[in-house]
């Protein structure tokens, strides 16, 4: 059974949006990944098929397969001199998929996501809320209509 990370898209506005940030690092660096400072210690369960599922604006709402956690050295800004800090990069597919909408309260950092935990995927969950913006179909959902 895969386990999945939990994070918050921070200062994303909506799917869209973390599509528009994400092209831009592939194109800038040849693939996706998000910094994090400290890396999950049951990673090999993360990356046996889990996933990265983002919070935005309070609802999970999209997903991406982990492919690798790496180590990496990145420059503290804050800091004087040259100095580098070892940090986790969590490599992601750049596919998002799209996630039935599940309401969230804000944490910091990344959770643990249990795969029965997870929502499912837009295109798979057959309700046919791809008809729908997914405002719309986020408010049916809480309101019990989807």
């Amino acid at each position: 059974m895969a386990l999945h990370l939990l994070k918050i898209a921070v200062g994303i506005e909506h799917v869209e949006h973390l599509q528009q940030v994400q092209a831009a690092r592939l194109e800038r660096h040849g693939r996706i990944i998000h910094v994090t400072r400290f890396g999950p210690r049951r990673a090999d369960e993360v990356t046996d098929g889990g996933s990265l599922y983002w919070i935005v604006k309070r609802q999970i709402r999209v997903r991406q397969r982990i492919l690798a956690i790496e180590s990496v050295q990145v420059g503290d800004a804050g800091k004087a001199g040259d100095v580098t800090v070892k940090k986790t990069a969590l490599v992601l597919d750049p596919e998002l998929v799209r996630t039935v909408p599940v309401p969230r309260r804000p944490h910091q950092g990344w959770r643990y996501f249990e795969d029965n935990d997870a929502p499912a995927d837009l295109a798979g969950s057959g309700a046919g809320e791809e008809a729908f913006p997914p405002e719309l179909s986020a408010e049916l959902r809480l309101l019990g209509l989807l």
